[in-house]
């Protein structure tokens, strides 16, 4: 470190070593002991604490100074590095076998009392937005941010040592169909117009391989108008890259040694390679979900062989007219209470369950206890409790239905049954995995039209292009990947279309007319025409990265200033109103008009004079 006129070590490096020196050290008072008139304070910087300890033989008048220190005073202490009496070493510090006697003492700084205590863990999330940059000094948080640091780091070496090139793109930009809202920039210089701030450099990054820069990064900050989430911000990072002549197996190699490269930085752990790999349809099948948490079992199954003769009629029945009936195993769970049970069927009918609640059977006491048990066959009894592995103690539910619901519903009572049993309570696990093969397309029935799973420039698999042209868009896989960490998508990407005409393709087969076309992606629709290589890429989300490096379990924690859950910061009071001169300049006028609170007053009506 380059020397410090203000320090000569930081807080935490003071060591037996330096017995008899005379340091310099500076930071915040973490707390202050009065012991018989004699001050003691630990020190607290950035690095960790120290104390230090004022003693009226040594200097009388900064001993006087010493007693009108409070929490959170900003000091620079100069003193002799000294062995503590025996007993009274804290074995908890790396400094506890020392400490500082104080020579000299220079307030720098001095705090008011604090509006929350830093060593307390603060339940009121807006009181600690607020003053923010009091609750970043507590030691979890200064932790945090820094452990971010190291990853982004990491991951910017392990690129470069790739020869990727690091590029930013326009802030500045034009709308995006990115499937969520953009947040509008009005151009004052053209009236009437209005930039958007980007979700992601998406095109950009593609006219970068048509440049000829073949390997692209960047530590991108993106936007989206969207409503918020543990793990959700209208402003977020994402580590971005593209790279021509490439084909899905050099980006899965090239990020996962990217991801390992990440957590070694940050948690010091070395990732096994390679990831497994799961097909979207194994997935929701498998899990109900397209980013399974696969560090416990309670898997879907397919009961279809079970209970397509079945007595059920239900069942039965759904099964012939082209439905599934599935199930999954609570191993364990019979005991679950009342409040359980309505929560997961609440849950269900939220995730679209018709019925008011779950089929189950509960095996307690060797006895099979269901409403439904009486309609099945001793064979289909048998196949059922063979099939899902039916033991003493477990709970089984099902569901049947469309395959969309049953992997939806199922997919979201797994998560909370992980959820009620603690299943990865105090787990260490980190359970990556590939997930491929994604649909191109999906029908939106809102718009009654087909929409693309990623984004409109994602590549159709080779072999499914005839489906595309032929207009069986259901069927048509995307050469598309995500990857996934105990249940989280930390990124996704896909390889590109390359030509203009496949792209032109693409965008009429959503809906966007070739006038549309011309208007919004003429740009890039022109460059494909000018030799464009073959490419893709990938965009991981380095704020989620970095909770789960963390151990936390919102994003908001690994963000320096991050928005509220009504995307507000509460910090700088931000939105805010605009005065009205600023608005005329950018040609614009609010057309939100304040609700009229009526006073009591008002709503007393008036007598007539006698």
């Amino acid at each position: 470190m380059i020397p410090n006129a203000y320090r000569s070590l930081h807080c935490n490096a003071v060591r037996p070593e330096h017995i008899g020196q005379t340091v310099t050290l500076c930071g915040w008072v973490n707390s202050a002991r009065d012991h018989g008139g004699v001050i003691f304070i630990d020190l607290r910087d950035r690095e960790g604490l120290t104390q230090v300890v004022f003693r009226p033989e040594e200097n009388a008048d900064v001993a006087a100074q010493s007693h009108v220190l409070r929490d959170e005073d900003v000091v620079q202490i100069i003193g002799k590095v000294s062995a503590r009496l025996t007993g009274t070493e804290n074995s908890k510090l790396p400094t506890g076998e020392v400490e500082v006697v104080a020579l000299e003492l220079k307030v720098l700084n001095k705090s008011d009392v604090l509006p929350f205590h830093l060593d307390r863990e603060l339940s009121n999330e807006d009181m600690r937005m607020k003053y923010r940059y009091l609750d970043l000094r507590r030691e979890r948080m200064n932790k945090n941010i820094r452990t971010r640091h190291k990853i982004t780091n990491a991951a910017r070496n392990y690129l470069d040592g790739n020869d990727f090139v690091e590029v930013e793109t326009p802030i500045l930009s034009n709308p995006t169909p990115e499937g969520a809202r953009d947040f509008l920039v009005p151009a004052r210089l053209s009236p009437s117009k209005f930039f958007a701030l980007p979700q992601a450099p998406q095109q950009y990054k593609q006219l970068l391989m048509v440049a000829g820069l073949e390997r692209y990064f960047q530590i991108a900050r993106c936007f989206r108008d969207e409503d918020l989430r543990a793990d959700r911000q209208p402003e977020f990072t994402q580590i971005d890259i593209e790279a021509s002549f490439i084909e899905q197996n050099d980006i899965v190699n090239l990020v996962e040694g990217l991801l390992a490269s990440m957590f070694k930085a940050g948690q010091g752990v070395d990732i096994p390679l390679p990831f497994p790999r799961m097909t979207y349809q194994e997935a929701m099948d498998r899990y109900g979900s397209d980013k399974p948490d696969t560090r416990y079992g309670v898997e879907i199954v397919d009961m279809a062989d079970v209970f397509a003769e079945s007595g059920f009629k239900i069942f039965r029945s759904t099964l012939e007219n082209g439905g599934v009936v599935r199930a999954i195993n609570a191993k364990g769970f019979a005991g679950i209470t009342t409040g359980q049970m309505i929560r997961l069927n609440e849950l269900a009918i939220q995730a679209g369950m018709k019925v008011k609640q779950l089929a189950f059977i509960k095996i307690e006491n060797g006895e099979y206890k269901s409403p439904l048990w009486k309609f099945f066959g001793e064979v289909e009894q048998k196949a059922l409790v063979e099939k899902m592995n039916g033991e003493e103690g477990d709970i089984i539910f099902f569901y049947a239905g469309t395959w969309e619901d049953a992997c939806n519903i199922l997919g979201k009572v797994r998560l909370e049954i992980a959820s009620m049993m603690n299943l990865t309570k105090d787990s260490t696990a980190l359970n990556f995995l590939w997930v491929v093969d994604f649909p191109l397309l999906a029908f939106s029935p809102e718009d009654q039209s087909w929409v693309a799973v990623h984004h409109p420039f994602t590549r159709p698999k080779a072999e499914d292009v005839p489906l595309l042209e032929a207009g069986e868009y259901g069927k048509v896989r995307a050469e598309a990947y995500d990857v996934v960490l105990n249940g989280y998508e930390l990124g996704g990407g896909s390889i590109r279309i390359h030509e203009s005409d496949l792209q032109a393709k693409m965008f009429s087969v959503l809906g966007v007319t070739p006038e549309e076309q011309e208007l919004k992606f003429s740009h890039i629709l022109e460059a494909f025409k000018f030799g464009a290589p073959p490419h893709g890429g990938l965009a991981l989300g380095l704020d989620r990265i970095a909770m789960l490096v963390c151990g936390e379990d919102s994003i908001r924690e690994v963000i320096a200033f991050p928005k509220n859950n009504k995307a507000c910061d509460l910090m700088t009071d931000s939105p805010t109103n605009v005065d009205f001169k600023s608005l005329r300049e950018l040609y614009i006028q609010s057309t939100w008009k304040e609700k009229k609170i009526e006073t009591a007053a008002a709503t007393v009506p008036v007598l007539p004079v006698p």
